[in-house]
């Protein structure tokens, strides 16, 4: 059984806990410019040569990104998007994208 302070201060680690993953989780988030380079709509893919994304630790590059099949329509080979990518698990994902 926990005492009250005990059960306090689990509940404040938590919550210091929480408040440290969330801030990470912002961390991994990233905003940049570039151009399509492919669209790979079948394996949920696009390809983007971009500018340098300090958020994300990434130079300028062209790098491949997973991204939601549905923030495709439209997208081609050639296009100036601006976008915003997430590092999850280890992989870069697209999760907003436009001309």
């Amino acid at each position: 059984m926990f005492s009250s302070s005990s059960a306090r201060l689990a509940a404040a680690a938590a919550i210091a806990a929480t408040a440290c993953y969330s801030a990470a989780a912002m961390a991994q988030e990233g905003s940049g410019s570039g151009e399509i380079r492919r669209v790979d709509a079948a394996a949920g893919k696009v390809t983007i040569k971009h500018g340098a994304i300090g958020e994300l630790d990434l130079p300028a590059i062209t790098l491949v990104y997973l991204i939601d099949v549905s923030l495709l329509a439209g997208l081609q080979p050639g296009d100036k998007v601006k976008f915003t990518a997430r590092r999850v698990d280890g992989q870069y994902v697209v999760v907003k994208i436009s001309k």
